[in-house]
């Protein structure tokens, strides 16, 4: 970089720096603004066709403590990928995030993937844009200053570049620097007001964080996003996590092989957003999070958090568990997002004609018609029997609450009858004394044993002989095991549904006979040893997860004390 260049870099950030100094009060003025509104300050500077957001803690000693998680393996893998990102954000940049920004930066910093304006909702796709690559989203990163001060002291010394030049134009009154000729990626740099250094490796995408600093429409202004990320907010988060739904869908469209269709697309772009709040929790990290409806969305959600019951009736050895308040519900929600939809991991419709096929029977009219209460599907390991070796280890369990046994009867009997006429030995059998239906494969080995719990309650399993475990209950139930207690969130209560799952069991070998994993998976998930999720609907345009990650070896990191509550607060 030549002198020229160097000086010109200087004065830019000197004279915007300098201008910081006399602008603490208004800066002060807008944080308060913004805690009110119970928003992050950079969220105004974030333009609301965002796809993704992330908030970042700047607080040393909470990145220490994520260091602290896991294995020797996934800590070692984990440090190589923060060192990626602190030599593409700062190192290749010539700054020491430590020594150059840490000093004078405020609590959080804000990433933001803006898509290209080609690819938003309400705006066709230019085929024969000129644009190099109107896919690839630009990087924006907002870092609030809370000390004008230090941010003087250091930006004013000079960074000098072994590569490219900086040049510096001005846009809306405000001066911006920008690199060209580097060998990774070139960005741009400007001080917007008093408040904030924007940095980001696309001009366009720069202009774009102004006009919404300036007073376009931003992240903080999307519909529902105050009053989604209150529910969620908490002293202690390490990070946040936003994604825009609508601009999502559009761009995933747009970059399928196969688009959305338009009246598919539009079905989905009624949801408005989902956000996250990750916390460090002392044996792993806790998630609060939300999704919620546009304001104006013809769908809405139903009230349903029954799903508190199931979770008992399972043995204490379940290797993983999911439940819900409605096996139809969850269909018909599924369905309608997934019709036509190309991206979807299963077609309804591929479902519904393969079971016809295959059994003559309708899934809506014979099966879910009835299946209108909680359920849950399960994963039991079998007990050992040396005298009675199993071909399978452990079985699938499957348990539905009907408000009307007499149509699942005669479905059941109907699906009994069909199974006999593919060759399936089909018969009455007695387990701890309860009638039970078993369909045996001609082949061997391969059995499903169906039956009822009480009057409401249908199940069928399917692998390994598991019935006995929790008919007609279990010794102890699943909510009595220690490793659920410490993992599966129950703060939301009543909810929707839940998830378990004991992620060492799972892949261990003497299980489940699954696939090797990669590699760069393996170290991650040796790292985990539970993982538990516990959903509830808000009301009927917002839904509320909690998550937790429990990791198998967690050194005790520092304590990061949570603000006590008064006693007004507290009642």
């Amino acid at each position: 970089m030549t002198q020229k260049n160097k000086s010109s870099l200087l004065l830019t950030l000197g004279g915007a720096i300098l201008l910081i100094g006399g602008g603490v009060a208004a800066y002060y003025g807008l944080m308060s603004r913004q805690a009110a509104q119970q928003v992050s300050a950079g969220a105004n500077v974030i333009p609301q066709d965002a796809m993704a957001v992330v908030s970042l803690t700047t607080q040393p000693q909470q990145w220490q403590r994520l260091q602290q998680y896991g294995t020797p393996e996934s800590k070692a893998a984990l440090k190589q990928v923060l060192q990626q990102w602190q030599n593409r954000f700062f190192t290749e940049k010539g700054f020491d995030f430590q020594t150059d920004i840490q000093p004078w930066v405020g609590d959080e910093v804000m990433l933001a993937w803006l898509p290209d304006k080609v690819l938003t909702p309400g705006t066709d796709p230019d085929l024969n844009s000129s644009l190099s690559s109107p896919t690839q989203p630009a990087l924006v990163a907002v870092l609030p200053i809370a000390n004008p001060q230090k941010a003087r002291e250091i930006l004013e010394q000079p960074k000098s570049l072994t590569q490219g030049e900086v040049s510096q134009r001005k846009y809306k009154g405000i001066e911006i620097l920008e690199t060209t000729g580097l060998p990774t990626e070139n960005y741009s740099v400007a001080v917007l007001g008093q408040d904030f250094l924007l940095v980001s490796n696309d001009p366009k995408a720069t202009d774009r964080a102004i006009d919404t600093f300036k007073g376009g429409n931003s992240l903080a202004q999307t519909p529902g996003y105050a009053n989604a990320t209150q529910k969620i907010q908490t002293p202690r988060s390490f990070a946040q996590f936003y994604i825009n739904i609508p601009v999502t869908t559009s761009v995933a469209s747009f970059t399928s092989e196969r688009p959305i269709p338009a009246e598919t697309l539009e079905r989905l772009q009624q949801n408005q957003g989902f956000a996250s709040n990750m916390i460090l929790e002392s044996q792993g990290l806790a998630f609060k999070s939300i999704s919620w409806l546009k304001p104006n969305s013809q769908k809405t959600l139903k009230v349903d958090n029954n799903a508190n019951t199931l979770l008992k009736q399972l043995p204490n050895s379940t290797i993983l568990a999911t439940t819900g308040s409605s096996l139809q519900q969850v269909w018909q929600d599924y369905s309608q997002a997934a019709q036509n939809n190309p991206l979807a991991p299963l077609s309804p419709q591929v479902v519904s004609q393969s079971l016809n096929k295959a059994t003559g029977m309708d899934l809506e009219k014979d099966f879910l018609s009835w299946m209108d209460g909680e359920f849950s599907l399960s994963l039991i390991p079998a007990i050992p029997n040396k005298e009675q070796p199993q071909k399978f280890s452990a079985g699938f369990a499957l348990m539905v609450k009907t408000s009307d046994r007499k149509t699942a009867e005669a479905a059941l009997e109907k699906l009994d009858a069909v199974m006999k006429d593919n060759n399936f030995s089909v018969g009455k059998a007695q387990i701890q004394g309860q009638s039970v239906v078993k369909w045996t494969s001609p082949y061997g080995g391969f059995s499903v044993i169906r039956g009822w719990l009480n009057n409401n309650t249908a199940f069928a399993t399917m692998g390994a002989p598991i019935v006995d475990q929790f008919l007609p209950e279990p010794q102890v139930g699943l909510t009595s095991n220690s490793l659920v207690k410490q993992t599966l969130p129950t703060e939301l209560s009543p909810n929707n549904g839940s998830f378990f799952v004991d992620l060492e069991q799972f892949f261990n070998p003497r299980t489940l006979s699954l696939p090797l994993l990669p590699p760069q998976q393996k170290v991650w998930v040796d790292a985990i040893r539970s993982i538990g999720i516990t959903t509830a609907i808000n009301n009927e345009r917002s839904t509320r997860y909690d998550a937790f990650i429990k990791f198998k070896q967690v050194e005790t990191p520092t304590v990061i004390e949570e603000p006590e509550e008064s006693e007004t607060e507290s009642q």
